[in-house]
């Protein structure tokens, strides 16, 4: 297997840099451009469209639209409470009903849905609505190092989202893995085998979840050595590994070095984390440019730092890491 995050030479980062600025450049060269105008074409005037009537929120107890493909950076909210989408198209708020075997009992009266009607787990097609806020502010205490508080803002997610863990689009799963990483950080081993078995359990691929392994290595305490906890950490960073992992693997592997002074590799490795694994999370990618930031700027690299810096605030937006790259954009910008 290859590492995809490590191997590259100490000065890469400053060639990710300039690849970052050059985009970044290209991009508002092309915004600012005016553009063409067509030589003039005699026209029959048109009459006007009539403006699209805006697409309708989905309300219980009918069809609700498919969920959309994922934006590349903060996505929209749409607005809806999370639900369970039945294979007709019909939904239910997910608070509305409650797991009971293998069928869904209904709790609260829903559209044509009485109170104690039952539905097959298997009619239910995926979870539509979205995503817990406080997933991602979670993310962002996990990655400040302050794992306590983001595991405690999981309690509630996790809770009111077990019935649905084992369906499609669902959220438990993501809430899980962050607080698996925020007890593998805490070193609390007992508790990331129990949640560990519980996510692989939930999840349709056979075997061990992928973030267990992520998990052992973040549980290595500091009395092992620095080699053997550098290894375990680059060993998550391989193509063998899905993106978030990677990304988690590489951020705390950049935290490992800058903790041994090794300030040029820890630079490196931050920028690993949006530059190689851009898709293993918004909010990863945010707090990684803040803290690549942070070095630039103790290096006197003013220019690059608010590059990143402003990269960040997008990323990290409605998080506690929002906020600290605000503060560091105010002081340097």
């Amino acid at each position: 297997m290859t590492l995809r995050a490590i191997s590259h030479p100490l000065r890469a980062h400053r060639a990710l840099l300039s690849l970052g600025a050059s985009a970044a450049l290209t991009l508002s060269l092309v915004q600012a451009a005016p553009a063409a105008k067509p030589k003039p074409k005699p026209v029959t005037p048109a009459v006007p469209a009539a403006p699209a009537a805006p697409a309708a929120r989905p309300t219980p107890g009918t069809p609700a639209p498919a969920p959309a493909a994922p934006a590349a950076a903060q996505p929209l909210a749409s607005g809806v409470a999370p639900q369970i989408v039945l294979q007709d198209g019909v939904a239910l708020p997910l608070a509305a009903v409650a797991l009971n075997g293998d069928k869904f009992e209904v709790k609260t009266e829903v559209g044509r849905f009485a109170v104690g009607t039952t539905i097959p787990v298997a009619s239910v097609d995926h979870v539509f609505g979205d995503k817990p806020a406080a997933i991602n502010q979670a993310i962002a205490l996990v990655l400040l190092g302050k794992p306590t508080e983001a595991r405690k803002l999981l309690v509630p997610v996790l809770a009111e989202h077990k019935d649905s863990a084992k369906l499609p689009g669902n959220f438990w799963v993501e809430a899980a893995r962050v607080t698996l990483v925020a007890n593998g950080v805490e070193g609390a081993a007992p508790q990331c085998d129990i949640l560990g078995k519980e996510i692989s359990e939930a999840t349709p691929a056979p075997g061990p979840d992928p973030f267990i392994d992520l998990a052992k290595a973040l549980l290595l305490h500091k009395t092992v050595k620095i080699a053997d906890r550098e290894a375990a950490l680059k060993a998550q960073t391989t193509d063998a590994q899905p993106a978030d992992v990677c990304a988690y693997a590489s951020f705390f592997l950049a935290g490992l070095l800058q903790g041994e002074n090794r300030n040029d590799e820890a630079l490196e490795t931050y920028l690993a984390v949006p530059c190689l694994f851009p898709s293993g999370g918004m909010v990863i990618n945010g707090v990684a440019q803040f803290k690549a930031a942070e070095f630039l700027t103790a290096a006197g690299r003013r220019t690059e730092a608010v590059d990143l810096v402003k990269s960040a605030m997008r990323f990290t937006k409605d998080t506690a890491a929002r906020d600290q790259a605000n503060d560091l954009y105010n002081s340097i910008k």
